[in-house]
């Protein structure tokens, strides 16, 4: 009876030990999954507020032309010291949008930093661009420090100012390659 009773207690603790180690392999299992699952709920946020990106600046730009065509429009975008013809108004706000475009193609990830900031070496070379930067210089003043505009902005203001400093007149190899 004693030898009975040791296999079944025996028993009992080998089922006890294997059901044991079936639930630890199925709670890591379930902690995996539920890893996975909120790695794809992360990934799944991030699409959508690209997406939402995406619309918000088809809308900005929309907007913007609407106020361009319609000369009672126009002023309401006057955001500038002073007056503007309706006529600089236009190349300001056209001006903002293509610097617009071309940081917003860097932020859905279109082409790095070293890309955005040939596009906006290039872009700078107009007097119209550059009158419109110092324009709204007090803008970007109002902008969080630590914010991508902002970091954006001080990338812009340390490419002109290496542009104004440069010694050559390849204006597209001023500002370096590097690729944040």
């Amino acid at each position: 009876m004693a030898a009975a009773l040791a296999l079944s207690v025996a028993g009992t603790v080998t089922s006890f030990l294997v059901h044991r180690r079936a639930v630890d392999a199925l709670s890591r299992a379930g902690v995996e999954v539920l890893r996975r699952l909120d790695a794809l709920e992360e990934q799944h946020r991030e699409a959508s507020r690209h997406e939402d990106r995406v619309e918000y600046q088809r809308e900005h730009r929309r907007l913007l032309l609407t106020a361009m065509e319609d000369r009672d429009l126009l002023p309401l975008l006057d955001a500038y010291e002073g007056d503007l013809p309706p006529e600089v108004q236009k190349q300001y706000l056209f001006a903002n949008t293509l610097y617009v475009h071309a940081v917003h193609g860097h932020r859905i990830g279109l082409f790095g930093a070293a890309e955005l900031r040939g596009h906006l070496r290039g872009l700078f070379q107009s007097r119209t661009m550059r009158a419109y930067w110092e324009a709204t210089r007090h803008h970007r003043a109002t902008l969080p420090p630590d914010s991508e505009e902002a970091r954006i902005g001080r990338m812009t203001d340390d490419l002109l100012a290496e542009l104004d400093d440069a010694d050559t007149d390849e204006w597209w190899v001023v500002g370096g390659t590097d690729d944040d």
